[in-house]
């Protein structure tokens, strides 16, 4: 594998960046601006304690740059936009102060010179023609035009309602700003220490690490590497840069963009790299995290593959949120599958998205419910049960997804006889839930719920109500002292989750045995309507008993989770 060649790397401050004549640009299909006052306070707050402590400094995190193949003065910016942009409303902001002192005639001269000088570092030079200020940062195409217009030559906007949401928290920040400058009541007053505050502190004690990269790969790259918040989001925007500049027109452009926000508003920003990982397995195997940007830019070079990609990406987009929610739309017409969609969410299982993603485009609706159901089997006894390496899970069913995509499998018994070796033996399972413990605190409750109602369902022969029980620990949580006669403190820890342990009982009766001993409970248990807490009916309860009623649930349990296809 060769070896990342990053350009340049170093510590550098903002006055650094912004005034040594060079030119930075926000990719155009790059996020609009999105820092809200929460972000603001964060930053301010960071260059107010500089201003009270002088030979302190701050870190802002790394900034990623792309160098131009056409001139050595202009970079593009991949990572760092909300940063950079904000900082250079700051600046605005204090050189609009200092406008406001020559327009009251206080150092009238000297404060015009500072802003002049302060415009041609930290802006840019008027042009020559139409003596407006231009920027040296140039934001993305949704918010330059104002950036520029407005926000360089001081200019309030006529109707901000009539802005769109990026533009005005744009102006929303240099609002912001100017506000609380207005409070540092020694420093707005005066054109020398406003300049000062902008040159000292904003410019030359704010720090970044600027990381120089020679193409999109390598920025991509720098992203999976970084540990630092919003890289997802990042990487993201790269992969929706690198698809955009493949199209030719206008009309491709406009087209695109329309596709690629209904894909995001679906499958949510933060979630679109592993909706990506998912997706490209079922092209190829092992796709890493760290690869999905050179996986992409290997298989897409123009921008019929793009829209190829694109509406493939739209397709499965629904599928891929609608298997994380049981109640979703999607499931509307096809309502006997929300019961194993409610299992995966339970199980927190995803390793068998791309099969799923494969299967639901190639398969019957019935054959893709059967499939749901062995998944949902496959891994109550892998994953929840017998707690084995997913790893082995994800392997797999990238595999099956490809086969299923390429034509070599088409049924669901096929795909079982793929996956047979995650099949969990009988003898294994009903060994591994003859020891199962669960806590019933937290998310794992509603895992505890379930596997309690199939029992409770399975014994009875009655669907009940999955909500309408609490679980009852017959040996309490909090046990007596009397309880401690029957378990040690080593046995009441180790036991007190154990499936055998626990059984549904009505909330009123819960209430009314609560830490009581196991005699009132078992006369109070005779009460209820669930045939697995009246079958509660050992004379004393101690550790061989739960145990005894643990493997009696677990060889109910091998009937219950089994595939529908020979073993």
């Amino acid at each position: 594998m060769a070896r990342i060649n990053l350009l340049d790397t170093r510590t550098t401050s903002f006055g650094d960046l912004i005034g040594n004549g060079k030119i930075y640009r926000v990719p155009p299909f790059q996020r609009d601006y999105s820092w809200n006052e929460e972000n603001w306070e964060d930053l301010w707050q960071d260059i107010l304690v500089l201003h009270t402590n002088p030979d302190s400094s701050h870190y802002m995190g790394a900034l990623v740059l792309q160098s131009s193949s056409t001139s050595d003065k202009e970079f593009t910016i991949i990572d760092g936009q909300q940063r950079l942009a904000t900082l250079s409303i700051v600046a605005i902001a204090v050189i609009n102060k200092i406008q406001k002192l020559v327009e009251r005639e206080e150092q009238k001269e000297a404060n015009q010179e500072r802003q002049e000088i302060l415009k041609r570092t930290y802006l840019s030079d008027r042009d020559p023609r139409s003596l407006r200020y231009s920027s040296k940062l140039l934001l993305n195409e949704n918010n330059n035009d104002f950036y520029q217009s407005n926000l360089i030559n001081l200019r309030k906007p006529l109707n901000i309602r009539s802005l769109s949401n990026s533009n005005q928290l744009l102006w929303q920040a240099f609002q912001y700003f100017s506000n609380h400058l207005e409070e540092l009541q020694g420093i707005v007053q005066s054109g020398e220490k406003l300049a000062e505050f902008l040159t000292d502190i904003v410019a030359q004690r704010l720090l970044f690490i600027q990381i120089n990269v020679e193409d999109e790969l390598n920025a991509y790259t720098v992203f999976e590497t970084l540990n630092a918040r919003g890289i997802d989001l990042s990487s993201t925007d790269l992969l929706k840069n690198y698809l955009f500049s493949l199209f030719q027109g206008p009309d491709d452009l406009q087209e695109a963009q329309r596709q690629w926000r209904r894909i995001v508003n679906t499958v949510q920003m933060e979630k679109f790299p592993e909706f990506l990982r998912y997706y490209l397995s079922l092209i190829q195997t092992r796709v890493r995290r760290e690869r999905l940007f050179k996986v992409v830019r290997e298989s897409v070079k123009d921008g019929q593959q793009a829209f190829e990609l694109l509406d493939r990406l739209e397709n499965y987009g629904s599928l891929f949120i609608a298997l994380s929610n049981s109640n979703d739309e999607f499931w509307r017409d096809a309502s006997e599958n929300r019961p194993y969609i409610r299992e995966l969410e339970l199980f927190r299982v995803k390793q068998a998205y791309p099969t799923l993603f494969a299967a639901y485009e190639r398969f019957s609706p019935e054959n893709f419910t059967r499939l749901l159901k062995l998944v949902c089997v496959l891994s109550f006894r892998y994953t929840v049960v017998s707690s084995l390496n997913p790893n082995e899970l994800e392997t797999l069913y990238n595999k099956v997804a490809i086969a299923i995509i390429n034509g070599e499998i088409t049924n669901p018994k096929q795909v079982f006889d793929n996956l047979r070796s995650i099949y969990v033996s009988d003898e294994k399972f009903l060994q591994d839930f003859s020891l199962l413990s669960i806590s019933t605190k937290g998310q794992k409750k509603k895992l505890v719920r379930y596997i309690l109602f199939k029992l409770e369902t399975d014994v009875s022969h009655i669907e009940v109500n999955e909500d309408s029980f609490s679980i009852e620990h017959i040996l309490p949580e909090s046990p007596s002292s009397e309880w401690r006669q029957s378990f040690n403190d080593a046995q009441i820890e180790e036991m007190v989750y154990r499936i055998g342990n626990l059984t549904p009982l009505e909330p009123h009766l819960n209430r009314e045995v609560g830490n009581e001993l196991y005699t009132i409970k078992r006369t109070v248990y005779q009460q209820s309507v669930y045939t697995l807490t009246k079958n509660v009916l050992a004379e004393e309860w101690n550790p061989n008993t739960l145990a005894t009623r643990q493997r009696h649930m677990a060889q109910r349990a091998v009937h219950i989770w089994r595939s529908d296809f020979p073993v």
